[in-house]
């Protein structure tokens, strides 16, 4: 939210009686700025008051739009047409701005300052919190009254860096079974908020501590006890959390991590993705759901007594799929973090093969992972660093070698994608006497294989490869 936008709302409403509420208010005592996003509060009629504020702004030659929120609360929201800021407009509840405070969710958040300006109003001492680093209910019924409350002190905990009372841990506990009524859509952003913060790790055993995470992700709850082999010093959990601090370090620093790659990595990993998330994001997401399906596929080898997963990542492609649909997240979402899941192993296995990997190798593992190439080699580093058992840090050294040689190739292949057939499909078809269909696709695949291992560097040559191909089937 530019600073312009709360002076657009306080030309439309100077003569009204209206406020400004909750997180606006919040950062600006942290010294934080005006933030993208505006809550008012009116003692009146929101539709005018938005209609005021649209109308300002256009005669101030910024279009807005404005539009109902909700016919059962009320509330308005103003949208800059270029989406840089927007204005919720909602009416005063209770009577007084002191009860509308009060039904707050938490006291940081139930700071008003009037919108002509002047003192905040801060009945619930929520300024004297947010300096104490407290994070505090507003009464005994937040959590009852909006049972979504109970992600959100998870959420603002993290991203404000805020130590949740615990009195009101309790209080959330107490209503983290009615987050089943809420609808998925609004489970799903805090989350993502929650898995976007840095602290993200803090915010999910908050989640644990209340309950909440196995109500919203029952399928990570059950990842608690299961125990791993000795190449592992933590169980599926924490491991799974671990995984997801690495993840974020990568994120935070990848030059650092991962050397000169690191610079294209971050610029890969800020692209948009789905569902308003950059590659980063979902790369959390594929870091909390890598191991999901462990529990279900844990055994014990006879007589060794080896531990095993067999089949975890195919499976967990499925349930991550299964978890995110339930939670309202878009296809290419859910495709993007199955792939994470279903690859995350891949290139671990790599490790074993003879160095460097031939070009072949290389070839087969881009193919493989398609369009998670770069992602899924970043969670399999951030995997390999979260495993410290036996023989860790020459596994992990073992591993980054891999991860450098593949990380290369597969950032040229995200730019510059796969090669450029030497030959069409009709021509060699044509060529080679044969029908469209599977048998020409494998074709195709082989002489791509072969172009990309420099083995084959025009049409002729590509050609009389095809040919031996096909007369060796």
């Amino acid at each position: 939210m530019s600073a312009s936008a709360i002076a657009l709302a306080r030309a439309a409403l100077a003569d009204r009686a209206a406020w400004l509420v909750g997180g606006v208010v919040r950062d600006r005592a942290l010294g934080r700025g005006d933030g993208e996003d505006v809550d008012l509060v009116i003692d009146g009629d929101p539709e005018q008051a938005a209609r005021a504020i649209a109308g300002q702004a256009r005669q101030q030659g910024c279009p807005a739009a404005c539009f109902s929120l909700s016919e059962e609360f009320g509330g308005w929201r103003v949208v800059a047409r270029d989406h840089s800021w927007q204005i919720d407009v909602e009416p005063l509840r209770g009577g007084s701005l002191e009860v509308d405070l009060l039904l707050r969710d938490f006291a940081v958040n139930a700071i008003a300052e009037p919108i002509s300006g002047g003192a905040m109003l801060d009945p619930l001492g929520g300024l004297a919190d947010l300096a104490a680093g407290r994070l505090r209910a507003c009464g005994p019924r937040a959590f009852e009254d909006d049972p979504l409350r109970v992600l959100r002190l998870a959420r603002i905990a993290v991203e404000l860096g805020l130590e949740p009372e615990l009195s009101t841990l309790h209080l959330a506990r107490a209503s983290a079974v009615r987050l089943r009524q809420v609808a998925a859509e609004r489970v799903f952003a805090e989350l993502c908020r929650v898995l976007d913060a840095q602290a993200a790790a803090y915010g999910l055993q908050m989640l644990g501590e209340t309950d909440a995470l196995a109500v919203v992700l029952p399928e990570v709850e059950r990842l608690r006890g299961v125990q791993q082999s000795r190449y592992h010093h933590l169980d599926v959990y924490e491991h799974t959390i671990e995984a997801l601090r690495q993840t974020i370090a990568i994120q935070a620093d990848p030059v650092q991590v991962l050397g000169a790659a690191g610079e294209q990595v971050a610029a890969l990993l800020g692209e948009p993705l789905a569902d308003g998330l950059t590659r980063a994001s979902a790369l959390r997401w594929g870091a909390l759901l890598h191991d999901i399906a462990k529990p279900g596929t844990r055994a014990v080898s006879e007589p060794e007594g080896r531990v095993t997963f067999i089949g975890h990542d195919e499976m967990g492609a499925g349930i991550a799929v299964e978890m995110l649909e339930r939670l309202r997240a878009s296809e290419r979402l859910q495709s993007h973090v199955a792939g994470l899941v279903r690859h995350h192993l891949r290139l671990g296995f790599l490790v074993h093969d003879p160095q460097p990997l031939s070009r072949r190798e290389v070839f087969a593992y881009l193919r493989a992972t398609g369009p998670v190439a770069v992602d899924v080699s970043l969670l399999s580093v951030a995997d390999r660093l979260a495993t410290r058992g036996a023989k860790a840090q020459e596994s992990i050294e073992k591993h980054m070698r891999v991860a450098e040689q593949m990380l290369d190739a597969a950032l040229a292949w995200h730019r510059e994608g796969p090669p450029r057939p030497l030959l069409r499909g009709d021509v060699l078809a044509r060529e080679l006497g044969i029908e469209p269909g599977p048998r020409l696709g494998r074709l195709i695949e082989a002489l791509c294989e072969a172009q990309y291992a420099g083995e084959v560097s025009d049409s002729e040559v590509a050609l009389a490869y095809a040919r031996r191909l096909l007369t060796s089937q």
